[in-house]
């Protein structure tokens, strides 16, 4: 634990060694500032507003009772629901390091790009989870505290000019905030940074980014439209074999990173169960019903995902089981996902998301501990599920057709062993395991990934 306060104060201080110069510059030119942002005329990209000449006050004054706290807003706009981080870092003494000290965090259902027909509404739920914000950040800290949001699988979905216009929506929401608004507030994020960030908070919060070891975990992310791996390779090979676009570098203490990380856009959980149905890119969605033996025999439904809704259900003069569905999910992973060997060994990965979300709905695990568990369990499980649709149905009547899916991801799709053992944590230490961390390190100072 004193190892992992030691890695939060080095990391904060790297972040805010330009924020606090601002902020000092904001105490003596506050009218300045608030011009500038609320005008919302800056010209620059990762950072806090700009230096201006600072009075300089006597040492011995800034020392009594010092204590400052210092705020960063992210937004995680996802397939499935949009998410709020509010992160607060306190220095207690100029001579000393600040510490994250803690996380606020919370969601709204759906996600942004089910709003592609009525962007204000979408716009809307941004301006909820800023109230939230409001409320946790002191007001005189509002003007200090950048605001990001950084949209994934969800909008990269939608056509270019969909995704604009809900993008549009949500930096006018933030310019009517009273928050520092930067101009690359509001973007979608690239797919492998979404790993690559992720990697970074996960190693963060369990402390292995420690400057002179290569000592880390590997993370799998499953979102609803999309799915990561990310680790740093222990083997040489397994950097010469990937694909070229799969090998992501950046700077991180005065060193330069080298992982593996590739993001699988089509392969969440969601844009997954419509390959499964066979729905994908299918028209006349008005009439045409999808069935799969993953679902109940005399289950039927209409399902949202993205800007369509489908008609799905199981086969009712048909079977139904683990088999069955298995051979279905198959042909959504087989070939599709690339199988570094090196996963094929010892290597330590946390799952989150949808991994945690599916074990914590079977069993597998606890909704507040989370746990340990073997690729194994996941396919145990989602046998005893699918073979017993009925009891599970009230959970969920896709649980089946998801746990099968998770265990053909992990074992045709990526090649992980039976025994691969998978860490699965909603949180570390108290904060979210999500790349919404690592972006916000990555928006104070740019980590280059490349």
């Amino acid at each position: 634990m004193a190892q992992q306060m030691l890695l939060l104060t080095v990391v904060s201080m790297w972040l805010f060694t330009g924020y606090f110069l601002a902020e000092a510059t904001y105490y003596n030119h506050h009218m300045y500032n608030r011009f500038r942002a609320h005008n919302h005329h800056v010209n620059m990209d990762n950072q806090l507003p700009p230096e201006v000449p600072v009075v300089a006050e006597p040492v011995a004054s800034q020392r009594v009772n010092f204590s400052r706290t210092f705020y960063g807003i992210m937004f995680d706009a996802g397939s499935s629901g949009t998410r709020i981080h509010v992160y607060r870092f306190i220095q207690k003494d100029p001579a000393a390091l600040p510490v994250l000290d803690h996380e606020m965090y919370n969601a709204v259902k759906p996600g942004l790009s089910q709003y592609v027909e009525k962007p204000d509404v979408g716009g809307e739920t941004i301006r909820q989870l800023l109230k939230v914000a409001k409320k946790t950040i002191p007001k005189e800290l509002w003007i200090q505290t950048p605001v990001v949001l950084r949209a994934t699988a969800g909008l990269r979905m939608l056509t270019p000019e969909k995704a604009k216009v809900l993008l549009d929506e949500v930096k006018e929401v933030f310019d009517d905030s009273p928050f520092f608004v930067p101009n690359n507030s509001v973007s979608i994020m690239n797919g492998a940074n979404e790993g690559v960030l992720a990697w970074v908070t996960v190693n963060f919060l369990t402390g292995h980014l420690y400057a002179k070891t290569r000592r880390t975990v590997g993370i799998l992310d499953l979102g609803g439209g999309s799915t990561q791996m990310t680790f740093l390779p222990k083997l040489k090979k397994t950097v010469l074999n990937a694909p070229p676009d799969y090998i992501a570098r950046f700077d991180l203490f005065n060193a330069t990173y080298e992982l593996y990380s590739h993001s699988y856009l089509g392969n969440g959980l969601f844009a997954a169960r419509l390959a499964t149905l066979g729905a994908l890119g299918s028209d006349d969605l008005d009439w045409k019903v999808f069935r799969s033996s993953c679902l109940p025999k005399k289950f039927s439904e209409e399902w949202t995902f993205g800007d369509h809704t489908y008609k799905v259900s199981g086969i009712a003069d048909g079977y139904a089981g683990y088999k069955l569905c298995y051979q279905e999910v198959l042909r959504v992973v087989k070939g599709i996902v690339h199988q570094p060997l090196e996963v094929k060994g010892s290597s330590v990965f946390y799952a989150f998301s949808y991994y945690y979300d599916r074990a914590v709905d079977s069993g597998l695990i606890d909704k507040d501990r989370g746990g340990t568990v073997e690729v194994r369990d996941f396919k145990k499980r989602a046998k005893e599920v699918c073979n017993k649709m009925t009891k599970y149905r009230p959970i969920s009547p896709y649980l089946c057709m998801d746990m099968t899916y998770i265990t053909c991801l992990l074992k045709e799709g990526f090649g992980f062993k039976d025994s691969t053992v998978l860490q699965l944590a909603k949180k570390v230490n108290n904060v979210e395991t999500s790349w919404a961390l690592g972006a916000t390190f990555d928006y104070f100072r740019n980590l280059n990934i490349h």
